[in-house]
């Protein structure tokens, strides 16, 4: 049994998080049902097989199931999956509101630039390399949190099988796809999804190799968002603004460092055949 539910049950929600009157709106139901079925929280929790402060934190909003938590408590409510169904309505809660709102940016996208020179872009990740990436964070990130964050990320992958799926353009540092995070295996594979997602049509993936004398990328990452209605927005390491920004003046820096980028890097055909080369020897 686990005595406090900290890891297993859920995520905290922050105060300030936009989706509190859902997480609210869900624990208000499972009270309901608890004390229809006549259960004190003591008994609930006891069945479940959590802490009985979990349950409390639960039913006032303040903790974000987790979907297995809600398919139990709908077995031993006798819910009739009416509990189970409120899986639906946590299901963006759940992330951290960050990644929320970076997903909403990227689903309403029809182009993305992204240049990455320490890690891979995280639509490129495998779930193995993402765990292996929060797991190396200092200070340590809570095992839940690293299982929250990775979940997130993977969701938003779903940005590849989109109907009217984006133009997505990648810039990959050499040492991205030499760095063996996780370990040998975990890279392999990673080296394996890139060649996947490198030759779908709506995808071009490019190396920079580290022996370039002219780096227009110096000054750290890069991503540019741009919207049906000719709109924009976009990041940068180096520029001293808000994040994500719309000032015209500074996208037409980042578009225009974003160019020279690539066209110093490899071709997006160099680059599969450099990866399919690592992973070889991998």
């Amino acid at each position: 049994m686990n005595v406090d539910g900290a890891d297993e049950a859920g995520w905290d929600l922050d105060p300030e998080d936009e989706s509190r009157a859902v997480v609210e709106a869900v624990g208000r139901q499972l009270k309901l049902w608890r004390q229809a079925k006549g259960m004190r929280p003591a008994e609930f929790a006891a069945i479940m097989g959590y802490g009985e402060n979990l349950i409390y934190k639960i039913e006032r909003g303040a903790r974000i199931p987790r979907p297995e938590f809600l398919d139990k408590a709908d077995e031993v409510l006798d819910a009739g999956g009416k509990i189970a169904a409120m899986k639906k309505d946590l299901e963006q809660a759940r992330y951290p509101k960050r990644v929320r709102d970076l997903a909403k940016l990227e689903a309403q996208a029809v182009e993305l630039g992204a240049y990455s020179n320490h890690n891979l872009h995280g639509l490129l990740q495998t779930k193995e390399y993402a765990t292996a990436l929060f797991e190396m964070r200092r200070p340590a990130y809570p095992q839940d949190e690293v299982d929250r964050l990775v979940a997130s990320r993977m969701t938003r992958q779903s940005i590849f099988s989109r109907s009217s799926a984006p133009a997505l353009m990648f810039v990959q540092e050499e040492a991205t796809l030499r760095r063996p995070l996780g370990g040998t295996m975990v890279l392999r594979r990673q080296l394996e999804r890139l060649l996947e997602v490198g030759k779908l049509r709506n995808v071009e993936i490019q190396v920079m190799p580290t022996d370039r004398e002219d780096h227009a990328g110096m000054g750290g990452e890069i991503e540019i968002l741009k919207f049906g209605d000719g709109s924009a927005v976009g990041r940068s390491d180096d520029l001293r603004v808000p994040s994500p920004m719309s000032d015209p003046k500074h996208l037409r820096i980042l578009e225009l460092r974003y160019g020279i980028i690539r066209s110093q890097a490899l071709t997006p055909r160099e680059s599969l055949a450099y990866i399919e080369k690592l992973r070889g020897e991998t």
